[in-house]
């Protein structure tokens, strides 16, 4: 008990009361209080690392004795050069980048890079223009940076020329994601060919969110901003091992950023993470050297999962409708007609329907809209949560099925 008199005790600082909360442990509290969820939530594959990943954690830990610091000691603020270079490679070789006059910073997950660039880029007020819908974490590390995110309805497929009314003297840069989470849209190389130069005309930033680079389903290729000659000066291409290689735990990422950046982003490296972990750098290299393919055969394993979630959804007359062709990723963004709203109906989802998607409110969206996630489902679990979700989602709309 608190002596008469005695000032209240300090709490969180005001300025977080406008960052967004995370959607991920609000659904997770949910499905835990509702056991026999079956989860089209979280956004993870279902399958885990390479065999050399773990092979070269096995190889790292026995070559290093006991008294011998080697891996327990502190590492390069940047990572490792070994796996700055293999990274480096492996961008070049799959998607083309020109790396001329950039430098690749690893750091624990995708998301982390991202939060270190806004912490870059943002003084207080400066924007950030986030097509809608966008990822949740980016615009909470904008937040959490003291910038504001401006989110842009500029379509699914975004328009540059809105992205173009959208920028004021206060903005930074442009982020884009494709393949795209949450809509699963792959997002055309023409797009984002106009995007990057309107960054590079302006003296912004394109931010390329490419954390499901291989992930390409349907006719359109994904596209890397970074491969064009120059981009470098003006792009920053984010990847992570997450997905393609079933590494979501690992927190391995990057960033692939202007040289002239790198001075700055070394204070809050430094300050957040002062190296990433020596280990699961080495898992790292060990997984890019099991090679593309290895990646492509469970990418294309997905094709039958995302079938079911096609034919599941491909009903008339049904109230919803798909908000993007679901070629990219492990996605598809549903738009629900009810009156509920998103949050809402996530709720009811899961404590009636014993099913669980996310809220697409955290993707900016208004109206009832909700993403789901068919990476972690193997088929018959999945036929039995897509049954679910049709059920659930004819009972949030208050009619029935035809």
């Amino acid at each position: 008990m608190s002596a008469p008199g005695a000032s209240a005790p300090v709490g969180a600082a005001a300025r977080l009361n406008g960052v967004q909360s995370p959607v991920i442990p609000v659904m997770g509290a949910l499905i835990r209080q509702t056991p026999g969820t079956l989860s089209l939530g979280q956004g993870m594959v279902h399958w885990g690392p390479p065999a050399q990943a773990l092979e070269a954690i096995r190889d790292a830990i026995g070559d290093t004795p006991c008294g011998d610091l080697g891996l327990h000691t502190y590492g390069a603020m940047a990572g490792e050069p070994e796996l700055r270079e293999a990274v480096g490679r492996w961008l070049q070789r799959q998607h083309g980048l020109d790396l001329e006059g950039t430098a690749v910073l690893i750091t624990a997950g995708s998301n982390m890079a991202f939060h270190a660039i806004a912490q870059v880029l943002c003084d207080p007020g400066d924007e950030c223009l986030l097509p809608v819908p966008y990822y949740f974490n980016h615009a909470m590390a904008i937040q959490l940076a003291g910038g504001v995110p401006v989110p842009v309805e500029a379509g699914v497929i975004p328009d540059p020329e809105r992205l173009a009314a959208a920028i004021t003297p206060r903005t930074r840069a442009i982020v884009t994601i494709s393949p795209n989470n949450p809509s699963g849209a792959v997002l055309p190389r023409p797009v984002l060919e106009r995007i990057n130069q309107l960054c590079a005309d302006r003296g912004l930033l394109h931010i390329s969110d490419e954390a499901y680079a291989l992930f390409s389903h349907g006719p359109t290729a994904a596209w890397s901003p970074g491969q064009g000659s120059g981009s470098g000066a003006h792009t920053v291409t984010l990847g992570s091992l997450s997905k393609s290689h079933g590494m979501a735990g690992w927190r391995i990422g990057w960033a692939v950023l202007p040289e002239r950046l790198m001075g700055a982003i070394a204070k809050v490296q430094d300050t957040v993470l002062i190296a990433p972990p020596q280990l699961t750098q080495r898992a790292a290299l060990g997984a890019l050297a099991a090679g593309v393919a290895w990646c492509q055969e469970r990418i294309a394993g997905l094709d039958t999962q995302r079938q079911q979630v096609l034919q599941a959804l491909d009903q008339a007359p049904a109230p919803w409708r798909l908000m993007a062709p679901a070629d990219g990723a492990f996605y598809a963004l549903l738009e629900v007609q009810s009156r509920l709203s998103a949050d809402m109906a996530m709720e009811r989802l899961i404590r009636e329907h014993r099913v669980a998607l996310v809220s697409g409110s955290s993707f900016g969206l208004g109206g009832c809209c909700l993403r789901l996630s068919y990476g972690m489902l193997q088929p018959e679990a999945l036929a039995e949560a897509l049954a679910r979700l049709q059920a659930g989602l004819w009972a949030l709309s208050g009619e029935r099925p035809a």
